[in-house]
């Protein structure tokens, strides 16, 4: 893996990525969204996650995130993974109403299947591709990024409509100021 992508800065500020395993829209569906929420949360309260912005699309994720004092961002986001997949699989495995389950267990069962080290399941793409923001413009730009990124994909017309993102107020998760 490429230095850049990697957390480097442990009091550094980060714009953060990752994405289900091929792609899948997985995120289309509220109660999976909602296991990423409230494990985002979980994060804050309990691991020391500070999030700034933040956004649930329907194949990946972007945060705007640091790690507080005495807290590893890295770990914090490698436990996130952990723990959605785990949980996001037994809902998926125990739902039958899910008119998507086989074809979308296939795919990450195949994929855990291949990574040394898995349990046979994997949801999430192995990068986060962490990219360090540190100047006013970057901030600004990352900012943007996430906050527009359900209005160029045509989920809303603007960024304050769409439930699972730091632009909806009041919002499901707190949010830390620059």
């Amino acid at each position: 893996m490429s230095r850049r992508y990697k957390f480097h800065d442990p009091t550094g500020l980060y714009f953060i990525s990752f994405a289900t395993v091929g792609w899948v829209d997985l995120f289309t569906r509220r109660e999976y969204r909602d296991i990423l929420v409230d494990s985002l949360k979980h994060c804050q309260e309990h691991k020391g996650l500070l999030l700034y912005e933040w956004v649930i699309m329907s194949n990946h994720v972007h945060l705007l995130a640091a790690a507080a004092a005495g807290s590893q961002l890295a770990g914090i986001i490698r436990d996130l993974k952990k723990f959605t997949s785990g949980t996001i699989h037994r809902k998926l495995a125990a739902d039958v109403s899910e008119s998507r389950r086989t074809w979308m267990l296939a795919i990450f069962e195949e994929a855990g299947r291949e990574q040394v080290g898995n349990s046979g399941f994997q949801l999430w793409q192995q990068h986060n591709q962490p990219l360090l923001v540190d100047t006013a413009a970057d901030l600004d730009r990352v900012t943007q990024y996430i906050r527009n990124n359900p209005v160029r994909s045509g989920m809303v017309s603007v960024p304050e409509d769409y439930v699972y993102s730091s632009a909806f107020k009041p919002g499901l998760l707190r949010l830390e100021e620059v």
